[in-house]
């Protein structure tokens, strides 16, 4: 060998050498590569967790133009209101909810404790007036009666699920009616209950996945309506700016984030992932991190490749993207009554889930003159698919049914949330529903090699709720920090009958 050659190669090993020095010292500063789909709750709270563990080199593709996903304000007749997610639910019990403190004292965003006390006395016939309260309260008593012996039914089933039953047949059980509820005012009572909360009906709603309630029984029974100019979706950015770079403003300026990016396509291999975009941006990764909600998943609007194994799919497919839709409408004048006690109240249909849970806001938005009546499942379908007059007429007619001594004016303005029809979300929330156990479950929160999934349908006890994406976020980010980190890569899943 040539001594000018043999100097030369002598540079090339040393500068090469150099190189992977650099090399393996940004890896060990930054991490593996992780591309986030999804700048909803868990996504962001994902990103949180990846960056806390050193993993901060990170790209976050979101497909709309803002973050927070389904907790999102929309200005509606000059007040900012919540359109998505509202409550903070479960709070003041032994365990502290997460998303609690940060709403209350981090961002003292307004809020007050919704009292649900007083339904007795507001309970309105479809020929107008209000039930009597005595036996208003009687069919409360009974219906919390039922629900009890069903909470203790539950208690005895066995924990992977295999004896679970809807709620409707534990309440045939305890009530002996073979439709369940069946009159208008123990219909709309029922639905207060059950499909308020989940906006699904008791048929087709896991008992043992739903009563108890962990949100309730770990967190506490109150319930705090997030009612700030600032908007709900405050605590996301609150949690995005701990870790991407935002101006004076608040506004996240940091590159990792990119708005915008409709990701349509995750191929993954044992090297590492590409993902695509819709306007065919294409970016390479080791891990992918899936946020998209159980809805959009239902959908062909990501296509994974190779696809995803038949496990995964029948997982994914098995539970339920509800819909809960929050309609919002404007009058001239006040004609409904309101103080202590009148915050709340129900119509009590014999068309079970029509226009039944009302909401006045006069705490929340003194002098607005707007209620808000919430409908949900085939209800809610039926309504995204209809113009918003006839929608507003229809409740119209439903409010001058209820109060027929007033001069009930036609709403000036109507704020209809059409979540199913978005394909960025089809839906607003999972339930959890008959027929899939902790097998299941624990296949639909599985990474398939090195596509991880979060978001709340993914959270083992709080899915549909703020905390449940929250704690999702932090639970997927861990399971991946695990595999890079620790080389821990076996995911548990139990046997079906464990």
């Amino acid at each position: 060998m040539k001594p000018r050659t043999a100097i030369a190669l002598v540079l090339a090993l040393a500068l090469l050498a150099v190189a992977q020095h650099a090399c393996s010292l940004a890896s060990a500063a930054t991490g593996p590569r992780v591309i986030v789909v999804g700048a909803g709750m868990s996504g962001i709270s994902a990103g949180k967790r990846l960056s806390e563990a050193g993993i901060t080199d990170l790209l976050i593709l979101e497909a709309t133009d803002h973050i927070g996903g389904r907790i999102h304000k929309q200005n509606f007749a000059g007040i900012n209101v919540e359109v998505g997610a509202n409550w903070v639910e479960g709070v003041n019990g032994e365990k502290m909810n997460p998303i609690w403190p940060i709403v209350n004292s981090t961002l003292k965003l307004r809020n007050f404790r919704s009292d649900f006390d007083y339904l007795a006395q507001n309970v309105y016939k479809e020929d107008g007036g209000v039930y009597d309260e005595a036996y208003v309260q009687k069919r409360i008593d009974r219906s919390d009666g039922v629900e009890e012996s069903g909470g203790k039914l539950s208690a005895t089933l066995h924990p992977s699920g295999r004896d679970d039953m809807s709620v409707l047949s534990m309440q045939r059980l305890n009530d002996h009616q073979p439709n369940g509820p069946s009159s208008p005012v123990d219909m709309v009572l029922d639905y207060f209950k059950y499909d308020y909360e989940f906006a699904e009906p008791p048929r087709v709603t896991s008992l043992q996945s739903t009563v108890p309630l962990a949100t309730f029984s770990d967190f506490g029974d109150d319930v705090y309506f997030v009612a700030d100019q600032r908007g709900y979706e405050s605590v996301v950015y609150h949690l995005a700016g701990q870790y991407l770079k935002t101006d004076k403003s608040g506004s996240i300026t940091d590159p990792r984030l990119q708005l915008n990016k409709v990701v349509r396509e995750i191929s993954y291999s044992r090297s590492g992932v590409k993902v695509k975009t819709e306007e065919n941006s294409v970016y390479h990764a080791d891990y992918v991190i899936v946020s998209a909600s159980v809805g959009v998943l239902q959908t062909d609007l990501i296509q994974f490749k190779p696809r995803l194994p038949t496990w995964k799919i029948l997982a994914i497919y098995e539970f339920d993207m509800a819909v809960y839709t929050k309609i919002f409408l404007k009058f001239p004048k006040k004609f409904w009554p309101e103080g202590k006690g009148r915050e709340f109240f129900l119509y009590a249909s014999g068309r079970r889930g029509y226009y039944g849970v009302w909401q006045e806001f006069e705490k929340q938005y003194p002098g607005a003159n707007v209620l808000l009546v919430t409908v949900t499942d085939d209800e809610s379908r039926r309504i995204e698919q209809q113009s918003d007059n006839q929608t507003k007429a229809e409740i119209v007619e439903v409010l001058r049914s209820m109060f027929p001594g007033e001069d009930v004016p036609d709403a000036t303005d109507i704020l209809v949330p059409r979540w199913w029809s978005n394909r960025f979300y089809k839906g607003t929330f999972s339930n959890w529903p008959i027929g899939v156990n902790r097998y299941e479950y624990d296949q639909l929160r599985a990474p398939v090699g090195r596509v991880y999934f979060t978001g709340e349908h993914t959270s083992e006890h709080y899915n549909g709720y703020v905390h449940g994406a929250y704690l999702a976020g932090i639970d997927s980010a861990d399971i991946l920090i695990n595999c890079a980190r620790k080389k821990i890569c076996k995911y548990q899943v139990h046997g079906k009958y464990d």
